[in-house]
């Protein structure tokens, strides 16, 4: 195992960087997992040999933490994320400084191949802090490595994802289920596909350059919300959400964060959320893709029945449920 090639992936005990690090030990890589806590990080020797894959202790706004979790690495790839600010770790901090941070470390170390996960509609002209904060990462880490690999995932799904499994909850209150951005388009990607897509950068296996990462499917949040009802069994009427009542509660829970400084993280819904949800979240037509990689996107219907049936009326039972009351009629 000592001689097997290195990566470090920093933010690799999240969502997508869990699943990068499983494609990558299976392709034989010893893994290195940067993260604040690897005490909590456990979870991810799992997903290789013993030994194979090894959580560190990582700060990315210091440069002696980044430094020494890199070091000889033959790739990097860079997962660090956070959809909600808090303390200090602002979207400025984790999105443009610590990505323009690892990229310039990595350059100065030599580490041969360098991998960005960004975000679909990151830009630094954005309304979204997010989006704009994506955006000028983006132009630290080119910046730093004009050889980078740059992945820009639309809405990930997968059986741990915040997309989905939200949305599924939410059918569990009431008749209605009120959507935001009921009319915006999104591409939701599958997180194996990304997963893919960063492990064969890592190889050296995608040429330079910002790729675009959808599913096969546009749908509007709307057409979301319809399909986790199908996938729930669940009949509820789709509203859209009203600006002024989405924006009034936003409000309150980013403020109740503010004020109580800290404490209480607003992972709700907040203001610049809303502010993302305005603008469209599919892939360009002239983009480079998953397809372009080789990588056939999959869609959410294949996927989602296998993670969503714990929102249905009767959790795993309800295929058994429906079949009783049919036996009931006849």
């Amino acid at each position: 195992m000592s001689a097997a090639k290195l990566v470090t992936i920093y933010g690799g005990s999240g969502f997508l960087g869990r699943q990068i690090a499983r494609v990558l030990a299976a392709q034989g890589w010893r893994v290195r997992v940067a993260v604040r806590r690897p005490n909590e990080a456990g979870v991810v020797r799992t997903y290789g040999a013993p030994g194979q894959i090894e959580p560190v202790f990582c700060n990315v706004r210091d440069d002696a933490s980044v430094a020494a979790c890199m070091t000889d690495a033959q790739a990097v790839i860079n997962c660090v994320g956070i959809l909600v600010g808090e303390g200090k770790n602002t979207f400025d901090a984790i999105h443009d400084e610590a990505a323009g941070r690892i990229a310039r470390i990595s350059a100065q170390q030599g580490t041969p191949r360098f991998v960005h996960v960004s975000a679909l509609g990151a830009d630094a002209a954005s309304d979204s802090l997010y989006a704009a904060s994506k955006g000028r990462g983006e132009a630290a880490v080119l910046a730093a490595r004009p050889d980078a690999v740059i992945l820009r995932p639309s809405i990930i799904f997968g059986s741990d994802d915040n997309f989905f499994n939200r949305i599924a909850s939410m059918t569990r209150f009431g008749p209605v289920l009120m959507v935001p951005g009921a009319d915006t388009p999104v591409q939701p990607v599958y997180v194996m596909d990304v997963a893919n897509a960063a492990a064969m950068a890592a190889e050296g296996k995608a040429e330079a350059g910002i790729y675009e990462l959808g599913g096969p499917d546009v749908m509007t949040m709307r057409e979301v919300a319809r399909l986790v009802l199908q996938a729930t069994g669940r009949r509820r009427a789709v509203m859209a959400l009203p600006g002024p009542l989405g924006g009034g509660l936003a409000a309150v829970l980013d403020t109740v964060q503010t004020v109580s400084g800290g404490l209480l993280t607003n992972r709700v819904l907040t203001r610049d959320q809303l502010r993302s949800l305005k603008a469209p979240n599919r892939v360009g037509d002239s983009a480079k893709t998953l397809e372009t990689l080789g990588i056939e996107p999959t869609a959410a219907p294949a996927v989602i029945n296998e993670y969503l049936w714990r929102f249905r009326p009767s959790g795993q039972y309800e295929a058994m449920t429906a079949s009783a009351k049919n036996l009931r009629r006849s």
